[in-house]
């Protein structure tokens, strides 16, 4: 079975399924990151996690004989757009807490609707426009809002712009039929080496401060960066931006589940209710307009 566009139904559902692995992966590392910058600087740990990632990646696009230089100056733009999202944000998790950090950051959902419609001329449908409004509502009930907002929360609210714009131009070149592994390796190579510019210039320390925050980075480097945002530029090629951008909302709701789980924490009404305000959200953008019209007003 074949869906509107012409793409089949499978591939439509192996795409949703790796956007809800990229999101549960990203979720679980709210608590692992905090923790490990105590042992070692944010800037250089956004370096060494996607040099590494990128190196790896450049191996196999080396035995495969693909043209790493291909496209380059998207791959640059969608890398400035990163580093702006992910530099930001690990400072700020340093600073701020990680509820905050989880909601602000969720944000970007409210500004995914918003870039569409000023820099792609793309307006977004009534049913996307209050799906990403739940979102948000469930994710302010998940986290609990934001208090004592401080410099971290400032930082991560750029987090949150930039992690739409850069989920908006993937999606472009992603569907302009541009190679998901390419422009990711050049992504991924920019932002390591620039991080570690940036720190030398800046005086930073290149010092890891144990061998569990080298596993850490190691694990950054494999799952949330190298596989996670490879099956993002893949899914991409199909699922639409906004209903992308409601699947990875629930980026928080996964790391309240591994709070709940591995975390040790206890069980919250309130952070079941709020990941219940998000997957209806999901569901909602999935409806096509005219069905729930259909169910509003039946003939």
């Amino acid at each position: 079975m074949k869906t509107a566009q012409g793409i089949p139904r499978s591939r439509h559902v192996l795409a949703h399924i790796g956007l809800f692995y990229a999101a549960a992966i990203w979720g679980s590392t709210f608590f692992i990151v905090k923790d490990a910058l105590n042992d070692v600087d944010p800037v250089i740990m956004v370096g060494y996690r996607f040099l590494l990632a990128g190196l790896l990646l450049l191996g196999y696009l080396a035995v495969t004989g693909r043209p790493i230089l291909q496209n380059v100056r998207q791959g640059a733009g969608l890398a400035v757009l990163l580093w702006l999202l992910y530099v930001p944000q690990t400072i700020g998790l340093g600073i701020t807490t990680a509820s905050n950090s989880g909601f602000i950051t969720g944000m970007f959902v409210a500004f995914v609707p918003i870039f569409l419609r000023l820099i792609f001329k793309r307006r977004p449908t009534i049913l996307e426009v209050i799906a990403s409004a739940i979102s948000l509502v469930g994710l302010w009930i998940l986290t609990g809002g934001m208090k004592n907002v401080n410099l971290g929360d400032g930082l991560t609210l750029i987090t949150a712009m930039f992690y739409a714009l850069h989920l908006l131009y993937s999606d472009k070149y992603m569907k302009a039929g541009y190679d998901p592994l390419i422009i990711s390796c050049q992504q991924f190579l920019l932002i390591g080496l620039f991080s570690l510019l940036v720190g030398g210039a800046a005086g930073l320390s290149f010092n890891i401060g144990s061998t569990k925050t080298v596993g850490i980075i190691v694990f950054l480097a494999l799952f949330p960066t190298l596989s996670a945002f490879i099956i993002q530029m893949l899914a991409q090629k199909i699922a639409a931006p906004l209903q992308v951008s409601l699947i990875f909302a629930l980026e928080p709701v996964f790391a309240a589940l591994f709070a709940w789980t591995l975390g040790g924490e206890h069980f919250t009404t309130r952070g079941a209710l709020g990941g219940g305000f998000v997957f209806v959200a999901l569901i909602l953008s999935a409806l096509p307009v005219h069905r729930l019209r259909q169910w509003i007003f039946p003939t």
